[in-house]
């Protein structure tokens, strides 16, 4: 990789903003940022779809971004908008997707999504292939869509148009990370999770009874929980371990077919230790990994919230020094 990538000033805290919860929440209650997106359903082979937000330049040349949002969120997300209008500001077209049963829709099938179906990334990739002619396409994942954006750009099938990649707060060990998140401190978000996924588990139920059952769902504390009852055995996994064992990005580092920049805070509270090692063994010379000390999960907040985040201008300079050595 080209020195030039790795020329930018480390994410460091504004004052006050140190507290990894607090780099967390804040960005996610108060920023306001939005782009103009259009709306559009990308019908799939096997009968299900997704809902796509397009935010496309006049000039069809234009190099493109897809972003992966992260577990329960959506396109609707402020880090979604936020990356959005930083690269389309410089020029970029902009694909964002939402997964399966997310976007104010629900899918048809009984699955909906996980944090290996970087299938469905792919598929996205093809669509601006083919839909809109791109000829280069860098990838951008935060959190769930990172681990998926990892997994995408390890696959010996990635398409070359891919240039590589930016991934941000990354479980790159599913197992730990499921682990982490079930303790007592992390127990707010949590409950969140487990809130939001309720209404679709019961939509799940009410439409494919012999498959999906609502019953006890408020019994249900953790993903270890979940995963068992539900992630596994609609996607084809045995148990949750056997999920988050196949699934977890780490073992795709050493694959790395395109530079990728991975970005996990040493203080973020969704990642176990394990995630934030970047002294891994057969690492591809492909991989780039900052830990910076702060920056929360999917946060790298500064007090003027609304202005561009650390996190959309270090994915912008890396895409477009990659853009530089391939046009």
């Amino acid at each position: 990789m080209p020195e030039s990538i790795f020329d930018f000033p480390a994410y460091t805290a504004g004052y006050g903003l140190s507290n990894g919860h607090f780099q967390t929440i804040f960005p996610y209650l108060l920023r306001r940022v939005r782009v103009p997106f259009v709306r559009s359903r990308l019908e799939l082979e096997d009968g299900d779809f997704l809902l796509l937000d397009t935010l496309a330049q006049e000039n069809k040349s234009s190099p493109w971004l897809v972003i992966s949002h992260g577990l329960e969120g959506s396109t609707d997300a402020h880090y979604v908008h936020g990356i959005a209008k930083a690269f389309y500001a410089a020029g970029w077209s902009v694909q964002a997707w939402n997964f399966r049963s997310c976007g104010g829709e629900m899918n048809r099938l009984p699955r909906f999504y996980h944090s290996g179906a970087y299938d469905d990334l792919q598929r996205v990739v093809a669509h601006v292939e083919q839909a809109h002619g791109a000829e280069h396409i860098f990838l951008s994942g935060f959190s769930m869509g990172g681990n998926k954006t990892v997994l995408a750009l390890a696959d010996k099938k990635l398409s070359p148009a891919v240039i590589g990649g930016a991934a941000y707060s990354v479980p790159l060990d599913l197992t730990d990370s499921a682990f982490q998140l079930s303790r007592p401190a992390q127990s707010v978000y949590m409950k969140r999770f487990l809130k939001n996924l309720k209404p679709k588990i019961e939509y799940k139920a009410r439409k494919f009874p012999k498959l999906v059952s609502a019953t006890g769902y408020d019994e249900i504390k953790n993903f270890h929980q979940f995963d068992n009852r539900y992630t596994a055995p609609l996607h084809g996994f045995d148990s949750a371990l056997e999920y988050w064992t196949s699934c977890s990005s780490k073992p795709a580092l050493k694959k790395l077919k395109r530079p990728t920049l991975i970005v996990n805070a040493q203080n973020d509270p969704f990642l176990s230790h394990s995630c934030k090692d970047c002294r891994c063994r057969d690492r591809s010379r492909n991989l780039h990994m900052e830990l910076p000390i702060s920056g929360g999960h999917v946060g790298f907040a500064r007090w003027r919230i609304n202005q561009p985040l650390w996190t959309e201008m270090r994915a912008l300079s890396f895409a477009n020094n990659l853009l530089s050595g391939r046009t």
